[in-house]
C-alpha cells in the first residue's frame, strides 16, 4: 500500500472515530444512565430539596385538591380561606421527610412504568404511563385535619393518575430506545476501534495520536455545546402550566453526568495532544555535539601514507661515478 493511500485512509478512520466521541456518549448515557432507575433515582433525589421543584410540586398540588373540593363549595370561601390554607400546606409538607420520601419513591415507581411499557413488545394495545398521586394527597388531608382547617374532611383521596406519557407516543419512544440500546454499546465500541485502526495504519503516528487527541477534545466540546442548546429548547418548549425553573432544575439533575462525560473527553483529549507534542519536540531536538576525535584511517592507508612521506634515502654512489 502506498504511503499516500495510507495517510488517506488514516484520517477517515480518525476523523469516523472523533464523530462517534460525541454520539457514543450521548447514546451510553441515555442508555445506562437515564435508562437505569437507579441512576435515575440517584440523580433525581437531591431535586426534592430544590426551592424551585418543591415550588411547582406545591403549586400543582394545591390546584388539583382545589378542583376537587370546588363543587358545593362557596366561591368567596374558597378563594379567601381554602385556597390559602391548601397550598400553605401542601408547601409545608413538601419540606417534610414524608416528602422526600415520597417524592423518591415516587419517582422510582415512575420510571419503573416507564421503562415496563417501551420493554413491552407483546404486539398489546398500548396504554398511556400514568403515576398515582393518592399518596401525597393522604398526607395533605392529614395535615389539613391537625391544623383544623375548616372543609379538610371534605378534600378526597382518590386515585388520581397523572399522564406521564401519552398512548400515542408509546410506539416512537419504544423504537427510540431499542435504537438506543444497540447505538449505546456499538458507538462506542465503534469509535476506539476506528482511532485504533487509524493511528496504526498511519504513516507518522505520532502526529495520527495527535490529530485523534484533537478530535477528542473537540467531540466533547461538541457535547457540551449540544447540552447547552438542549436546555434552551427545552425550556423554551415547555407548556404554559410547567415552571421553567423547575424544569430547568430536573434537566441539570439528569445531564450532569453528560456534562462530566464532555469535560473530561475535552481535559483528555488536551493532555494527550500535548504530551505527544512534547515527545515529537524532544525528539526532534538535534543532539549537542560532543569532543571531534582524528578519524582513524586505516592500517593500510596509514603505511602507504608513511612510505609515501618517507624521505628517500641516498643512494650509493657506483664505482663510475667515483
Amino acid at each position: 500500500m502506498s504511503r499516500r493511500l495510507r495517510s488517506g485512509l488514516s484520517a477517515v478512520l480518525i476523523a469516523l472515530s472523533c464523530l462517534l466521541v460525541p454520539l457514543g456518549a450521548l447514546s451510553a448515557w441515555a442508555v445506562y444512565g437515564l435508562a437505569d432507575t437507579g441512576r435515575y433515582v440517584t440523580a433525581v433525589t437531591p431535586l426534592a430539596g430544590d426551592p424551585d421543584v418543591r415550588e411547582a410540586i406545591a403549586d400543582t398540588v394545591g390546584d388539583a385538591i382545589v378542583e376537587q373540593i370546588r363543587p358545593g363549595t362557596d366561591a368567596r370561601v374558597l378563594s379567601g380561606m381554602v385556597v390559602p390554607f391548601v397550598h400553605d400546606a401542601v408547601r409545608s409538607f413538601t419540606q417534610t421527610a414524608a416528602f422526600r420520601t415520597a417524592w423518591t419513591e415516587g419517582n422510582r415507581a415512575a420510571h419503573d412504568a416507564v421503562l415496563r411499557a417501551l420493554r413491552q413488545d407483546d404486539g398489546a394495545r398500548d396504554q398511556p404511563v400514568t403515576v398515582d398521586l393518592a399518596p401525597v394527597a393522604a398526607h395533605v388531608k392529614a395535615r389539613l385535619t391537625e391544623d383544623n382547617m375548616p372543609l379538610a374532611d371534605r378534600i378526597p383521596v382518590a386515585h388520581t393518575e397523572v399522564a406521564l406519557v401519552p398512548a400515542e407516543d408509546l410506539g416512537r419512544l419504544r423504537t427510540g430506545y431499542h435504537v438506543l440500546q444497540v447505538a449505546g454499546f456499538w458507538l462506542p465500541v465503534g469509535a476506539v476501534v476506528f482511532a485504533a485502526s487509524g493511528i496504526a495504519l498511519a504513516v507518522h503516528r505520532r502526529r495520527a495520536v495527535t490529530a485523534t487527541a484533537l478530535g477528542t477534545a473537540l467531540g466533547g466540546a461538541l457535547l457540551a455545546l449540544a447540552v447547552t442548546v438542549g436546555r434552551r429548547l427545552t425550556l423554551a418548549g415547555l407548556p404554559d402550566d410547567v415552571s421553567p425553573p423547575a424544569a430547568g432544575a430536573v434537566y441539570d439533575a439528569l445531564t450532569a453526568t453528560l456534562r462530566t462525560t464532555a469535560w473530561l473527553l475535552i481535559a483528555l483529549g488536551l493532555t494527550a495532544a500535548a504530551l505527544t507534542w512534547l515527545v515529537r519536540r524532544r525528539a526532534g531536538r538535534p543532539h549537542p555535539p560532543g569532543p571531534r576525535r582524528r578519524p582513524r584511517l586505516p592500517l593500510r592507508r596509514r603505511r602507504r601514507g608513511s612510505a609515501a612521506h618517507a624521505p628517500a634515502q641516498a643512494q650509493q654512489p657506483t664505482r663510475v661515478k667515483a
